[in-house]
């Protein structure tokens, strides 16, 4: 029989793509599995503040709030922290960006949708992000 998790993070995220149809997905520094650059949203800080900031202090992302569109809210196993619920506000955001690696990103890739499909992925990434980036 399965745990209920015992906790939630809530998180923005962004589901970054290219004219080309490659996704930007990220790996935290001594962890296996890629996802959406984003972060936690801090106490009193709105989803896309959140999101702007995280952007900025992972891979050197900046732009303006009129660049990402809200995709909603999604919940799913969190990849790198047992018995927790992740809940993410997932906005799109289209650009061309080569992605540096700060704060704990070790890795920052552009990967087409079956190459992505082939790495590891968070829960998130795997049963949210990829199946989204196939509508959009």
């Amino acid at each position: 029989m399965a745990s209920i998790p015992s906790r939630t993070i809530r998180i923005a995220a962004a589901l970054i793509d290219d004219d080309a149809g490659r996704l930007l997905l990220v790996r935290k520094a001594g962890t296996r599995w890629f996802m959406q650059a984003g972060g936690k949203i801090e106490p009193g800080e709105s989803a896309l503040s959140a999101l702007r900031r995280e952007l900025a202090e992972e891979i050197g992302f900046e732009r303006s709030d009129e660049d990402a569109r809200y995709l909603g809210r999604f919940s799913a196993s969190a990849a790198n922290e047992p018995d927790t619920i992740v809940e993410a506000e997932l906005f799109h955001v289209r650009a061309e960006h080569a992605a540096r690696t700060l704060a704990e990103i070790e890795e920052a890739i552009w990967v087409s949708g079956a190459e992505a499909a082939a790495l590891p992925l968070a829960p998130l990434t795997r049963d949210v992000v990829l199946p989204l980036s196939k509508q959009l």
